[in-house]
C-alpha cells in the first residue's frame, strides 16, 4: 500500500475533497479569471520560517486596502439607495402638493405625508406677512427674523422659545427639528419638521433635499390666494 493510499484510508473524506478540487481546477484553468475576488483572499504559505517575504507583505497590504475600499463602496451604495428612496418620497409629496386646492389642504398634505414617510412627529408651516407694520412688531416674527434670511435649511435641537412657537403643545416632546425657509413675493416663513429623536435632525445633516422641499412649497404658495398663515 502506497503512502497516498495509507493517507487516504486515514482521512478519506478530506483526500476525496482535495482530489475533486485538484481535478476541477486542472480541468478549468480559467476558474480564477472568473473569480478574481477569490484570488485576493487566498493565502499561500512560503517556506521562510518566521520571516515574511516582501511579496507576502505587499499582498497583505493590498488585501487590507481592498477590504477598506469594499467597505467604502458598500457605504456609498447604501447612501445612494437612501438618497434615491428619499427623492422618490419627495417626488410623491410634490405631486400631492400640486393637487392641493388651498392653503389648509396644503398644510394637511405636508403634515400627514412628512409624519408618515419622513419619520417626523410634528410638522408646522408658519407664514409671516413681513410687509405689514403689525407683523414687524410681532414677537413671533422677531424670533425668526434671522432665519428668514437664510438660503439653506437649518437642522438641530431648538431652544425653548422657538420650540414653543413652532410646535405648541408638542414642543416638550421634540428633540430635534429641521427648519426650512419658505419665501413668496408677499410672505416668508418656515416649514418646521420635528422629531422626538435628538439625532434625527443633526447639525451636520445635509440639507439639499430639505432645500428642494422649501423651493417646492414656496412655488406652490405663489399660486395660492393669499391668506393669513
Amino acid at each position: 500500500m502506497t503512502g497516498r493510499q495509507v493517507e487516504k484510508s486515514r482521512d478519506p473524506v478530506d483526500i476525496t475533497t482535495e482530489d475533486t478540487v485538484v481535478a476541477y481546477l486542472t480541468a478549468h484553468p480559467e476558474f480564477f479569471e472568473r473569480h478574481p475576488d477569490l484570488v485576493a483572499e487566498l493565502r499561500v504559505p512560503h517556506a521562510s520560517g518566521h520571516a515574511v517575504s516582501l511579496i507576502e507583505h505587499q499582498v497583505g497590504v493590498l488585501r487590507g486596502q481592498l477590504r477598506t475600499e469594499r467597505r467604502r463602496l458598500a457605504q456609498l451604495i447604501a447612501r445612494a439607495q437612501d438618497f434615491e428612496a428619499v427623492s422618490s418620497r419627495l417626488h410623491s409629496l410634490s405631486l400631492q402638493l400640486i393637487a392641493a386646492p388651498d392653503l389648509e389642504q396644503m398644510k394637511t398634505v405636508l403634515r400627514e405625508t412628512l409624519c408618515r414617510q419622513f419619520d417626523a412627529e410634528a410638522v408646522t408651516l408658519k407664514l409671516f406677512p413681513l410687509n405689514s407694520d403689525a407683523a414687524a412688531a410681532d414677537p413671533t416674527v422677531a424670533a425668526f427674523v434671522r432665519f428668514l434670511g437664510r438660503e439653506h435649511s437649518l437642522c438641530g435641537p431648538l431652544d425653548v422659545e422657538h420650540n414653543g412657537i413652532l410646535f405648541g403643545e408638542q414642543n416638550a416632546a421634540i428633540g430635534s427639528a429641521a427648519l426650512i425657509p419658505v419665501r413668496t413675493d408677499d410672505r416668508s416663513g418656515v416649514l418646521a419638521i420635528g422629531s422626538r429623536d435628538r439625532e434625527r435632525f443633526g447639525t451636520d445633516m445635509g440639507t439639499d433635499l430639505l432645500d428642494r422641499l422649501g423651493e417646492i412649497v414656496s412655488r406652490k404658495l405663489q399660486v395660492l390666494p393669499p391668506t393669513d398663515g
